[in-house]
């Protein structure tokens, strides 16, 4: 199983997909896989990353979604000023 956290295939970690979609403030990203979504504020440009929502997702899923989350922050931040703008 390969997936996909954000900014265009960002290839990270195993699930279906993430979204930086038209969507509103504060920064943020949804990811979602295997039947489980979970949503993160991204608190850019320098963290720390912030869970919002979880659905489904185990403790131990979360805290590795939140860490290649972190590694990858100044992407997703580019990618999410890129798409709104701010």
């Amino acid at each position: 199983m390969i997936g996909y956290i954000c900014a265009n295939s960002l290839q990270v970690w195993r699930l279906s997909r993430c979204h930086l979609s038209n969507d509103h403030r504060p920064a943020h990203v949804h990811v979602i896989g295997h039947g489980n979504e979970a949503v993160f504020e991204l608190n850019c440009p320098a963290g720390p990353i912030e869970l919002r929502e979880n659905y489904g997702f185990s403790r131990s899923e979360m805290t590795q979604i939140a860490t290649v989350l972190f590694e990858n922050l100044g992407t997703l931040c580019n990618a999410w000023e890129s798409i709104h703008g701010f």
